[in-house]
């Protein structure tokens, strides 16, 4: 896959397929977008081409930047735009200036212009140009003047429920880990460098790596014990992890809610190093313990739940 920061060097990409978007967590829906384009540049020789933006066009606006959560870093972003067969992605750095460019406008000084698309490829519901006044319609008018198609994909659904970035932000706000996981079509997944703790789990049998994301991508944040699976190392290991303030311990009553993992059968210092935790199912509520041997004894029932949940 190739990474494109300036447009103009996409001028000899041929028979282009061009999508447009942010494409926040690479769920489903956009995965069913990929999937035409794909097919559709196979049908004519050519390649898919993925037009992106960074930084996030609400982060460049502020448009509620206080409840700002994504699904997605850039560079998760374009590992998946690669995992799910993109050939080419454009990134255009997203700018106020940028964002008082016209929808006509940008379609022709930006695409029609450089990339020279024989199809474009909107979702049911796509916005885009100044105050996201550009859509499907505006594309069908464009289309007969500058020489290339259009297609609209439908709304995709999973068990009757339409698919969105903002409905995965939901469920993994209160913990639903298994609906997440089915609208983004694979494991809800975090990555971290480990930072050091107080190292009280250590004491009790229960090492664990604590993890502290930016607040834009702490999106479980409702508390409790979740099992999980830990990439580090080329290696894949079974685990637990927590998610919350410690009642028991007392440490971390008003601050934003910690990741606490706990690796099964690993035994090594992974201080300052990144690791990646896949989300499996949530097991409980986070609850406050009166001493620290009623923690341990429900902590070896939780991992038990865990095993179980693998059929270990």
């Amino acid at each position: 896959m190739k990474v494109f920061r300036n447009i103009i060097e996409t001028r000899n990409i041929p028979h282009a397929v061009v999508t447009i978007g942010t494409f926040d967590g690479v769920h489903l829906g956009h995965q069913a977008i990929f999937n035409k384009m794909k097919a559709l540049a196979q049908n004519v020789g050519g390649q898919t081409v993925v037009v992106t933006f960074e930084p996030h066009p609400r982060q460049v606006l502020n448009i509620d930047s206080s409840n700002l959560r994504f699904l997605t870093t850039p560079e998760e972003k374009l590992k998946k735009f690669e995992e799910f067969g993109i050939d080419n992605v454009v990134i255009i750095n997203f700018t106020k200036e940028f964002s008082r460019t016209p929808s006509e406008v940008f379609i022709k000084d930006y695409i029609i212009d450089n990339i020279k698309p024989a199809y474009i490829v909107v979702g049911y519901d796509h916005h885009f140009g100044k105050n996201r006044m550009g859509d499907f319609g505006l594309l069908n008018d464009m289309k007969l003047k500058y020489g290339f198609k259009v297609e609209r994909v439908a709304a995709q659904d999973v068990e009757n429920i339409a698919i969105s970035s903002t409905k995965i932000r939901n469920a993994l706000a209160v913990g639903n880990i298994k609906s997440a996981n089915r609208l983004l079509g694979y494991t809800y997944s975090i990555t971290a460098e480990v930072v050091v703790g107080n190292k009280i789990g250590r004491t009790m049998g229960f090492p664990t790596a604590n993890l502290e994301l930016p607040r834009e991508y702490m999106l479980i944040n409702c508390g409790g014990v979740f099992a999980c699976l830990v990439d580090y190392n080329g290696q894949r290991y079974k685990a637990m992890a927590n998610i919350g303030h410690r009642p028991t311990i007392g440490d971390r009553s008003e601050d934003q809610p910690i990741i606490e993992v706990n690796l099964f059968d690993f035994d090594g210092d992974l201080y300052g190093k990144p690791i990646r935790v896949s989300f499996i199912d949530r097991i409980r509520d986070e609850e406050k313990f009166d001493s620290l041997d009623e923690l341990k004894a429900q902590l070896e029932q939780d991992k038990k739940a865990v095993m179980n949940l693998f059929g270990l």
